[in-house]
């Protein structure tokens, strides 16, 4: 998720697009209530960058960082699937870092 810095992760419900294609079309065969676990790539800072950005390599610490994050996103994933959806909100939606986001 380029609206998040490299490294951080969100567990969300619902929500829009942002123009991502692969949501649109997602939403538009299920509709927008799902989960969505988000997680940071940041944002090259000019719209003009952003496939570029996208799809090129990441400079080595914001690939650890966004590395970590899958990670902890993976550990996350079988409480998800339990039904503790609003506990890992809270664990990983933390904005003092306390759950390891960057």
């Amino acid at each position: 998720d380029r609206d998040l810095a490299p490294g951080v992760v969100r567990l969300k419900r619902g929500g829009g697009h942002g123009g991502h294609n692969g949501l649109r079309d997602i939403t538009a065969q299920i509709g927008g209530d799902f989960l969505r676990l988000r997680i940071g790539i940041g944002h090259p800072g000019s719209a003009d960058q952003v496939v570029d950005y996208v799809l090129g390599n990441p400079p080595a610490a914001e690939r650890e960082a966004i590395e970590d994050a899958v990670e902890r996103g993976l550990k996350v994933l079988p409480a998800i699937v339990e039904g503790q959806e609003a506990n890992i909100m809270n664990q990983l939606n933390r904005r003092d870092g306390a759950a390891g986001n960057k």
